[in-house]
């Protein structure tokens, strides 16, 4: 357990909803986290707007500005390195993460999911509970690994499937339920600690991981 402010650097591709979640609560000082930086994979991502209004660092890493796939991670590696992260969080970035950046922040790079894994993982997540019928989805919060969406499960919460729900009205409640969700963990992860053993996370431990 700690009491200093922990960094945190933020992943984007859209919209930035979860990042701006994120920094709301970090304007509480009891929340105990700063958003150092928020990088973004594309230069139209309209949270670099809302990331620049708050008064938060942005940077552009492109993936067509570099060669190939493991030259743009290792350029990620060093952008998010140069804010010297407590933990890297990705919110709704839709690029996965090679081993130049797992390399760097092992265990410490968060991800969020529409579903509750290991239901349904990848890009079609809601598309796909909605097509098996399933009554109860929801959302995930885990720890980036190698894998897609693989990663030790930080936290879940649940979601019904109402009757007439389409896949956009879904989403936009699983949506509200992950703001909520990554706002909770992180928190708790920062002032409380979080421990992984293989693919089992706990989060509020006493021991801690950010010195």
């Amino acid at each position: 357990m700690t009491n200093r402010t922990a960094r945190i650097v933020v992943l984007i591709s859209g919209a930035g909803s979860i990042m701006a979640a994120l920094a709301s609560a970090c304007e509480d000082p009891e929340y105990r986290a700063t958003i150092a930086a928020v990088i973004a994979d594309r230069a139209d991502a309209r949270g670099l707007e809302v990331a620049t209004n708050a008064g938060l660092p942005t940077a552009i890493v492109s993936p067509r500005d570099f060669p190939d796939r493991t030259t743009w991670d290792s350029a990620i590696a060093r952008a998010a390195a140069t804010f010297d992260p407590d933990l890297v969080v990705c919110a709704g970035f839709m690029r996965l993460l090679g081993e130049p950046v797992l390399r760097a922040f092992p265990g410490h790079i968060v991800n969020t999911h529409p579903a509750l894994l290991p239901a349904f993982p990848g890009a079609h997540a809601v598309k796909e509970a909605l097509a098996a019928g399933v009554k109860v989805t929801g959302c995930t919060v885990m720890i980036v690994d190698e894998g897609v969406d693989t990663g030790p499960i930080l936290a879940q919460r649940a979601v019904v499937v109402r009757e007439d729900d389409t896949e956009d009205s879904l989403h936009e409640r699983i949506k509200a339920a992950e703001r909520e969700l990554v706002v909770d963990t992180i928190g708790t992860m920062v002032r409380s600690g979080w421990t992984i053993e293989g693919k089992i996370a706990r989060v509020g431990t006493t021991e801690g991981t950010i010195a």
